[in-house]
């Protein structure tokens, strides 16, 4: 029945939608609406949720953002459908609209922070010399980074279809490295995680980026990468007219300054409809004022990234952003209009339909992305729902479930694939397939018998270290010395057993002191006057509880240090250092039980720890964990006891498209009956049995 409610509810949203475009967005006393666009390139959402969180301050109801691509963005401005966005790139974007009096570019969101080059690590740059794309033509510095084996440099550039792939191709003919460097095209997003794994791994890599986009706040320029300068400046010919603005000063992380980058530095602007500025001079006041430092759009496209990046996150970083600039703010919108005050946003529809299209996040054993291929569990699973269906599969990569809900409710992609947990929150922006696979958490821990003798003697001083026994050897030391000068000054001038001077007698007297403290007591070395003998007999009677605690001690951490290595379920965490992934079912769960985390952006890093001891166990979603210590894991960790905090992965659909979900949920179903899930899975997980 909710999924009812919801339809009607957004078919009544459409229509209204309808009356709204069919009239002006004039932004009248009794309703000032303002209908947003945003680019299809996530690392862009961020800014628009900036600029509608702006726009609900200055008192405008914010109708989207509505994604789109470029050419369908500035015709829809131009003809009024939609008002504005905020991801204008100029002179990029010039030619959109050059002779269009209806479309106005607005303010400077960031000033010539668009940029565009080629990159390499910084260890390789200053182990071998290079600096420049041109360096490249020596076969064997492009053979440092040819990782396929056939001999050229595999830089990984722009997918097909991307502006900026010619004009790479452009820049290989042009310096004559067609013969040494290979453009790597693919899905742009899995081929720069995969390099940017291969540099975590100690190998040399060679990529295209740009700026503003999270791959520079992972590989810092000047820091983990250096610019690659282009031999001299060359366009393709339709970018003729910049190339003198193709060298840029003040780049870190370049050899020169300025930087011979081979592309010229964008302005990210507002672009607005001529009239509805007009109408509405207020936001055109706050548009020209509004300035997003590069730095911290960079930052976001970090976290969007590493923490997976659903909708509710990158609008809870847009707000955490006006919160830490409220002064600018306040005084952007008091210039604005002193009399503006919030609304609330509402959101935009989109229907999708054609070919069965997937929006893949990588996540093994859900989604691998290896060889420019994709595998894992959902994507076999999906390939047999389209067989079944009797569609062509077609699957393309996406950083984040924010992502993928966008494409999916804007008719890019039908299903979204990745390990997506059914959530509430999700539910309300996306609809879900039956579950494809019921799982939960699981504790992932080192194997004890894949130890060596190091690895027992580094347990072992780890388990004295951890105990009381290094205050009982002090206790120790303390008593002997103690003992020793007693029985020196009681014995020293009758008993040449304890020769004097002292730095011989308490030699001797150190001895006596530690073989009778011991009980063994050799007899070589006794106690010839009364008083020495009353202390010979009270220090035997101590000596025998000091040295009897000191063993039960080394004992006892022993024992508890082998307990301690026994985990065999939730239970056994507590007092532990565990590690899991953040915004994880993990990170909720842990807390609930008393443990506090070892918090990690990705599980990748929850197996390095675990790996040099600063972790005891990992706690995260079972199928990934169990892939891992099967595969890359196996012999040095396992999973230990059940799977405990249920989870759901589902197929994400989107909620208009109530047929193809029936028909995808009956083609699962018929895998179920038939016996192929169940052998599908058994590959995958092992038998459930």
């Amino acid at each position: 029945m909710r999924r009812v409610h919801i339809a009607v509810l957004v078919a009544v949203a459409a229509v209204l939608a309808l009356f709204v475009t069919a009239g002006t967005a004039s932004g009248t006393d009794d309703e000032r609406v303002v209908r947003m666009a945003r680019p299809t390139w996530d690392t862009g959402w961020f800014q628009a949720e900036v600029y509608g969180l702006l726009l609900e301050r200055l008192g405008y109801r914010v109708e989207g953002p509505v994604t789109m691509v470029n050419p369908e963005f500035y015709a829809a401005v131009a003809a009024g459908e939609v008002d504005l966005w905020a991801s204008g790139w100029f002179p990029l974007h010039d030619s959109y609209i050059e002779g269009v009096d209806s479309v106005e570019v607005v303010g400077t969101q960031v000033d010539d922070g668009a940029l565009q080059g080629y990159f390499i690590d910084a260890a390789t740059a200053e182990a071998y010399g290079i600096t420049n794309l041109g360096d490249l033509a020596d076969p064997a510095v492009a053979g440092l980074f040819d990782h396929d084996g056939d001999g050229l440099a595999d830089l990984v550039g722009c997918e097909v279809g991307w502006s900026c792939a010619a004009t790479i191709d452009h820049h290989l003919s042009a310096y004559g490295l067609t013969g040494t460097v290979e453009h790597v095209q693919g899905d742009y997003s899995p081929l720069i995680t995969e390099t940017l794994a291969r540099h975590r791994a100690g190998q040399p890599v060679l990529y295209y980026t740009w700026t503003p986009n999270w791959t520079v706040g992972v590989m810092v320029p000047g820091r983990d990468a250096v610019w690659l300068e282009v031999p001299f400046p060359s366009l393709p010919a339709d970018q003729a007219s910049a190339l003198e603005r193709t060298a840029i000063a003040g780049i870190d992380g370049c050899a020169n300054d300025p930087c011979q980058t081979g592309w010229p530095p964008n302005d990210i602007r507002v672009v607005a409809n001529s009239d509805f500025l007009d109408a509405n001079p207020s936001v055109q006041r706050l548009l020209d004022q509004v300035v997003i430092p590069l730095e911290d759009i960079s930052a976001q496209n970090v976290r969007m990234v590493q923490l997976g990046g659903d909708p509710q996150d990158i609008r809870r970083h847009a707000e955490e952003w006006i919160d830490a600039n409220l002064a600018a703010v306040s005084r952007w919108i008091e210039t604005a209009d002193p009399d503006a005050v919030a609304l609330k946003d509402a959101a935009g529809d989109a229907a999708a339909s054609g070919t069965l299209r997937v929006a893949a996040r990588p996540l093994p054993p859900f989604v691998i992305y290896e060889d420019r291929a994709y595998s894992g569990f959902e994507v076999e699973l999906v390939r047999l729902v389209g067989a079944q269906l009797g569609m062509e599969v077609e699957i393309h990569a996406v950083d984040t479930v924010a992502k993928q809900i966008d494409d999916i409710t804007r008719g890019v992609a039908q299903l979204g694939l990745g390990g997506v947990a059914i959530t509430g929150a999700r539910e309300e922006v996306a609809d879900f397939s039956v579950p494809v696979l019921d799982s939960g958490l699981t504790i992932l821990t080192t194997n004890d018998d894949s130890r060596g003798l190091g690895d027992r003697i580094l347990s072992f001083l780890n388990a004295i270290a951890s105990s009381d026994l290094p205050w009982l050897l002090v206790v120790f030391g303390v008593a002997v010395l103690v003992a020793a000068h007693m029985i020196w000054w009681l014995e020293r001038r009758h008993n040449p057993d304890f020769a004097v001077p002292y730095r011989k007698g308490i030699w001797d007297s150190f001895y006596w002191s530690v073989v009778t403290m011991s009980t063994v007591g050799y007899g070589d070395k006794v106690a010839r006057g009364t008083r020495g003998r009353v202390l010979a007999l009270i220090w035997i009677a101590l000596g025998t509880l000091v040295f009897a605690s000191f063993t039960a001690s080394i004992a006892s951490s022993l024992a508890v240090n082998e307990l301690r290595s026994e985990i065999s379920g939730p239970d056994d965490l507590l007092g532990r250092r565990v590690a899991t992934v953040v915004h994880s079912a993990g990170e909720s769960y842990l807390p609930s039980i008393g443990v506090g985390p070892v918090v990690v952006d990705r599980v990748d890093d929850a197996y390095r720890l675990l790996s040099e001891g600063e972790v005891e166990a990992v706690v995260f979603d079972a199928p990934v964990l169990q892939y891992h210590a099967a595969r890359e894991g196996a012999g040095e960790v396992i999973t230990v006891g059940s799977d405990f905090q249920r989870v759901q992965y589902g197929l994400m659909l989107s909620e208009q498209d109530a047929e193809l979900r029936e028909r995808v949920n009956l083609a699962l179903l018929d895998l179920v009956e038939s016996g192929v899930y169940g052998r599908l899975h058994d590959g995958w997980f092992g038998s459930s049995s």
